[in-house]
């Protein structure tokens, strides 16, 4: 038996972030959603994504009876307790789509868009919260910041705060061990702070939580952090930023303002480069969806929106409730255009080069220790190709 963690039917609508991977690799709060439902199941989960997608997850189990879990799906205590009393055959359904089932059936068989049909009963969900667009994930990043301390510093010790540190509230700050920090500033009265193993906070810094460094990642000094924000493992900060994610492998460690805004992996900002999350007329935002060619209605804040891979010049200037597709090289006089599709080559349209994009990539790469997969190759390509 496993738990397979699905995409549903309108992953579309988490372009560009969905592009080039499954929902359950989307980072939040302090975790990914894979790794957030392995932990409060208490066992490694599959992952059951779009066809082209498949090759980058090698975990497929052997046919039998598994439990299946939308991957948008937040996990709450109650939606825990109802999926453990789950029997085979039935499955809890909200609003128009699967939350969850326990079902005997060929896991590739398994259809996100007749997805109710792979199950004998249906049941009906109590409060279930979805994630639909790519910028609720910072809407909802406090909260689960929150939940994700509670969770992974339940029982466990910090490491001592150095001497040299200026803190608030140092029960609501864990460290992991192998973390630096000197002569920063951190201030947990306003939500949890969590500094991961071998992360550093140069000198200078000042921080208000909720906050998340991730494992490997640098606080630049002199930065300027406001909850609620996460930089996943092996990023790098600097500036000002505020509410906003970058999921891992990306670099926003100049200044210039980062607010409102969630950032795939291996991006980059420029030196300089700033980004607008507030209309002049304080109005509502609207932000394209690029996985349905409409705009949606976000509310008062908004920032960018960036796929993996892509890159801004410096100075840039970020329009309010923009929307960067995966793999752009972006750069441009005067205030950016919203919406930048995938592949792009600056802003007038041309396209990257795809062979330039992978070898780009692989340079990004090797910066941190890494290298382009084969898979990865294969999944950009296959982008790329059907985007023409």
């Amino acid at each position: 038996m496993a738990i397979i963690l699905f995409d549903n039917k309108y992953r579309d609508r988490l372009a560009p972030l969905s592009l080039n991977k499954a929902i359950a690799d989307f980072r939040f709060g302090m975790l990914t959603i894979k790794e957030r439902w392995e932990l409060v199941l208490g066992e490694a989960a599959c992952v059951h994504t779009a066809e082209y997608l498949q090759g980058l997850y090698s975990l497929v189990p052997e046919p039998g009876v598994h439990t299946w879990i939308d991957a948008a799906v937040i996990p709450t205590g109650q939606l825990i307790a109802a999926i453990g009393q789950l029997k085979p055959g039935q499955a809890l359904v909200a609003g128009d789509g699967l939350v969850a089932g326990k079902s005997a059936g060929d896991f590739t068989s398994f259809n996100a868009a007749q997805a109710e049909s792979f199950f004998a009963e249906i049941l009906s969900a109590d409060a279930v919260s979805r994630i639909e667009y790519p910028w609720e994930l910072m809407q909802l990043n406090e909260s689960m910041i929150r939940e994700d301390f509670k969770r992974v510093t339940h029982g466990r010790t910090s490491q001592p705060v150095p001497s040299s540190v200026q803190v608030v509230q140092p029960e609501n700050i864990f460290i992991e061990e192998g973390a630096k920090l000197e002569c920063c500033i951190l201030n947990a009265s306003t939500g949890p702070i969590y500094i991961g193993k071998h992360a550093e906070i140069m000198e200078g810094s000042t921080v208000r939580g909720p906050f998340v460094l991730g494992n490997h990642s640098v606080l630049k000094m002199n930065s300027r952090v406001y909850g609620a924000t996460t930089l996943g493992p092996y990023c790098m900060g600097g500036g000002e930023i505020k509410n906003a994610i970058l999921m891992g492998y990306s670099n926003k460690a100049h200044d210039g303002y980062l607010g409102d805004s969630v950032v795939g992996e291996w991006c980059n900002f420029g030196a300089g480069t700033s980004n607008s999350n507030l209309k002049n007329s304080a109005g509502d935002i609207k932000v394209w969806v690029m996985g349905e060619g409409e705009s949606v209605v976000v509310g008062q804040k908004c920032g960018v929106i960036m796929g993996d891979y892509s890159r801004l010049a410096i100075n840039s200037s970020v329009n309010t409730g923009s929307v960067i597709g995966l793999c752009c090289n972006v750069f441009g006089a005067g205030l950016l255009p919203r919406i930048i599709t995938s592949f792009s080559w600056g802003t007038d349209g041309k396209k990257y080069n795809i062979e330039a994009a992978v070898n780009d990539i692989n340079n990004w790469k090797h910066m941190k220790g890494k290298k382009i997969s084969d898979a990865e190759i294969h999944v950009l390509k296959h982008i790329f190709h059907s985007s023409l």
